[in-house]
């Protein structure tokens, strides 16, 4: 597997019409992925691959933006992202009509739902409704996880041609893992999404937590160039049923019927 330093440290600014921009927003997403998410200078230096006066140069102006925050030597992000992230949702129609819905449905309103974005090999969460009691193991907004890895990267890209399944996870592709149960091959991921285009549901058996399952559905696209949008409900596999979750799939495909066509 090829060093995310080197790939990153390539392509910084190399054909940007704004090389500082492109470097500032790589310092945001290093400094995400950071587990502690805290950095020094010389660990901001070393991960994006350019030397200390450049980084610190960068890490003043985004300082002074509030994008980042300066903790003794560290650096972490600024609460100025928490502001442009809430904008952001804001002005999503689909989110502010996923709160309406599970606040009035019957069974989910009682449940954790979210909705998600498909990124690539990704998903980003977008927004959490917390029915009682909420499930609180599971991803919060703005996580990422593989889509390999939860119910509704999995009904995501099952909506996607089969070329474009076989370029991202190609036979033999180990996939991450973060419990037993956890699809460990590409293949059998392929043999999940063909199950999912037959059921019109994907679901998650302890895959990404131990004691939870899953269940997710695709929102219809806005177009071609809309955002590859999914729901999901969360539940304690100690508790949870087929005829429960039977009444978790109506509703969640009710819904995504609702985001996808809000004039229907």
């Amino acid at each position: 597997m090829a060093d995310s330093r080197t790939s990153r440290s390539e392509g910084l600014g190399a054909s940007s019409p704004a090389p500082a921009v492109t470097r500032a927003a790589a310092v945001l997403e290093v400094l995400a992925e950071s587990p502690t998410g805290r950095l020094t200078l010389s660990d901001l230096s070393r991960e994006l691959g350019i030397p200390k006066s450049s980084t610190s140069n960068l890490l003043l102006a985004l300082e002074e933006a509030r994008l980042i925050t300066r903790q003794g030597a560290d650096f972490a992000l600024g609460r100025k992202l928490v502001e442009l992230g809430a904008a952001y949702l804001s002005r999503l129609d689909e989110v502010q009509e996923f709160y309406k819905y599970c606040e009035q449905a019957p069974t989910l309103s009682g449940e954790t739902v979210r909705i998600a974005m498909l990124d690539g090999d990704h998903v980003i969460y977008l927004a959490r409704y917390e029915g009682h009691p909420a499930v609180r193991l599971t991803s919060n907004i703005g996580d990422k996880m593989p889509v390999s890895l939860c119910s509704v990267g999995k009904a995501l890209i099952a909506q996607l041609h089969d070329h474009d399944i076989d370029a991202m996870f190609p036979d033999g592709m180990e996939l991450p893992t973060m419990t037993a149960n956890s699809l460990k091959t590409a293949e059998e991921l392929k043999a999940q999404i063909s199950t999912i285009r037959k059921q019109g549901y994907a679901f998650e058996d302890e895959e990404s937590t131990v004691g939870v399952v899953c269940l997710a559905v695709p929102v219809p696209t806005h177009g071609a160039h809309g955002p590859s949008l999914g729901l999901s409900v969360t539940a304690l596999k100690a508790t949870y049923s087929e005829e429960q979750g039977a009444l978790m799939v109506k509703e969640l495909k009710e819904l995504a019927r609702s985001l996808g066509n809000p004039m229907g």
